[in-house]
């Protein structure tokens, strides 16, 4: 469950302090999250869509996908730890530091039980006024994959297909989603 502690105003400096205990700490506007570790099906969803990004990445060498924990710092009261991200190569080459993360081509969060809130309304707003490229919800209840973008607020609710083009590759990913949640949810593998 993702709590919300209040009522002070927190700081990515005050993160420093928090202890080393599993938790997923994050500071959005001044508010402090807390997120326990993540259930198994949760971490399949995570490695198996890092995979297949990638893979893709590999061909078309426009990003890098990093999987948390990984401190994205917009600002001194916006610090975030997307799921899975993709971020700018950085002359050709994957970034070294956490500060060349930045402009995100793709936030991704796997919405566990209780962090629908923080997912879907802090962090979509923040993800949106930040300029992130494009921010995926993977809804693994519902099979389908919530996209948005800094030019419409409105998700995209995708359950089929999902495609990707960014700026710079020659052919788009295209993710089977029936099949990438086959492979996450049911347990013949």
């Amino acid at each position: 469950m993702c709590m919300l502690i209040s009522p002070r105003e927190w700081t990515v400096d005050d993160l420093a302090d928090l202890p080393d205990d599993g938790n997923r700490y994050e500071v959005i506007d001044g508010e402090l999250f807390v997120t326990p570790a993540p259930a198994l099906r949760h971490q399949e969803a995570v490695a198996e869509l890092a995979a297949i990004l990638r893979t893709y990445l590999g061909r078309e060498r426009v990003g890098h996908a990093f999987i948390a924990p990984v401190d994205v710092i917009f600002s001194g009261r916006r610090a975030v730890e997307p799921d899975v991200l993709v971020a700018p190569l950085v002359n050709g080459q994957r970034p070294d530091r956490n500060e060349d993360l930045l402009p995100l081509l793709v936030a991704i969060e796997v919405l566990s039980p209780g962090t629908a809130r923080a997912d879907r309304v802090a962090k979509r707003r923040l993800y949106r006024e930040e300029g992130v490229g494009e921010y995926w919800i993977v809804d693994l209840d519902a099979r389908a994959i919530e996209r948005t973008t800094p030019s419409d607020a409105r998700p995209e609710i995708l359950a089929e297909e999902l495609v990707w083009h960014p700026a710079g590759a020659s052919a788009p990913l295209v993710i089977d989603l029936e099949a990438y949640f086959a492979r996450v949810l049911d347990l013949q593998r």
